[in-house]
């Protein structure tokens, strides 16, 4: 099987190509980066380790590397040959290879051979709805004859991706260090290629239950420690989680979240409950050494109406439940500053140049008064 994978990052190393290589595919890859991808074509393999005591090796190999700026053709004959089609670049980065993806579909639909041979496209991004706003993006590249068949034979499910991969320097440009933990969920029956089904993939009918407590739970508490370890003054999450302070914020950020999603998703609570437990535990790992600047960076984002605090704190108060150790937490974001950080500069700037109330209802989209006077406060 042949798999084309763009983002050769640490994710996309350490978490899909890691998933893909024990399902026996080979790998292609697809990057920006001149450094990894001669990495990746040179030597056509690479060392993951857990980080976890015992430290454990795993070698990946069957891999190649394709840089996307200077062999495009490249990338567009592989994708026309592929069995499956991955992304982990960050979902701002999705747009830029939307029309390199949309020529490698249509390459497919000219190939004869595989012109009808079914393929999913998934995107493996910390978003809601990562795969369908890739498609979203594709199709402002095709014409309508050539959606219509596309969408007859290539399916861009949706996906829930959860693994922390920090921050990490290496000898080896190609080592990379991950948690042990990882879940990969993909929504089923948006699947074309049906006879595809990876080991160590979830495949489910309804993946938003899924996307919401992994988007809720991992990401709004990971973010929690994040910014409130910052206004604490600590460095990284493994110090911040130490102190008491920290760990009762995140807790009482994820009591709140985890009832938003038992009333709307109505999970079982006692699994759920080993769930957070399972998380705290993952954030607590002391062998990942996670920066606070990386995990609380693009705080714009993080802002987003749908993202992992305004939308709860929105639908939490929709079910008239608490949210307001969220609500306190989304308050320190405003105060986040990293000077290497783009969006915390600009938010900074925002806040400066504007009062805060039209920054607030600008960043997170609320046109609920209410709300943006609880964040004011």
């Amino acid at each position: 099987m042949q798999a084309v994978h763009f983002g050769a990052g640490n994710i996309g190393r350490g978490f899909i190509g890691e998933v893909l290589f024990k399902n026996g595919v080979h790998i292609d890859f697809v990057d920006i980066s001149e450094a990894l991808i001669n990495a990746l074509h040179t030597r056509g393999n690479y060392t993951v380790s857990l980080a976890a005591e015992p430290i454990t090796n795993i070698e990946v190999s069957n891999v190649d590397g394709i840089n996307s700026k200077t062999e495009s053709s490249k990338v567009i004959t592989a994708i026309a040959n592929a069995d499956i089609v991955t992304t982990a670049i960050g979902p701002g980065v999705l747009p830029f290879i939307a029309d390199l993806i949309a020529q490698g579909l249509k390459e497919r639909l000219r190939s004869g051979a595989n012109s009808t041979k079914p393929l999913d496209v998934i995107a493996c991004e910390n978003m809601i709805g990562g795969s369908a706003f890739l498609f979203s993006e594709v199709k402002k590249h095709l014409s309508d004859d050539e959606l219509k068949s596309i969408e007859k034979y290539i399916g861009f499910p949706n996906a829930a991706v959860d693994r922390i991969v920090p921050v990490q320097k290496n000898d080896d440009i190609l080592a990379v260090s991950v948690e042990p933990f990882c879940e990969w969920v993909i929504e089923e029956n948006a699947c074309k290629n049906k006879s595809l089904k990876l080991n160590g993939v979830e495949y489910v009918d309804d993946l938003q239950p899924y996307i919401e407590r992994k988007l809720f739970s991992v990401n709004t508490g990971h973010a929690t420690v994040a910014y409130t370890g910052f206004s604490l003054g600590y460095k990284t999450i493994a110090d911040a989680i130490k102190d008491k302070n920290v760990l009762n914020k995140l807790e009482a950020v994820l009591e709140e979240t985890s009832a938003l999603l038992i009333n709307k998703w109505h999970f079982d609570k006692e699994t759920h409950k080993k769930y957070i437990k399972k998380i705290i535990e993952r954030f607590s790992n002391p062998c990942i050494s996670d920066l606070i600047t990386r995990v609380a960076r693009t705080p714009i984002r993080k802002l987003g109406y749908d993202e992992r605090f305004i939308r709860p704190i929105r639908e939490a108060k929709e079910r008239h439940l608490s949210y307001q150790a969220l609500l306190e937490t989304t308050k320190l974001i405003f105060k986040f500053y990293d000077q290497d950080d783009a969006e915390s500069v600009k938010l900074q700037t925002m806040l400066k140049e504007k009062p805060k109330e039209q920054v607030i209802k600008e960043v997170t989209g609320l046109t609920d008064a209410v709300l943006a006077a609880q964040l004011l406060n």
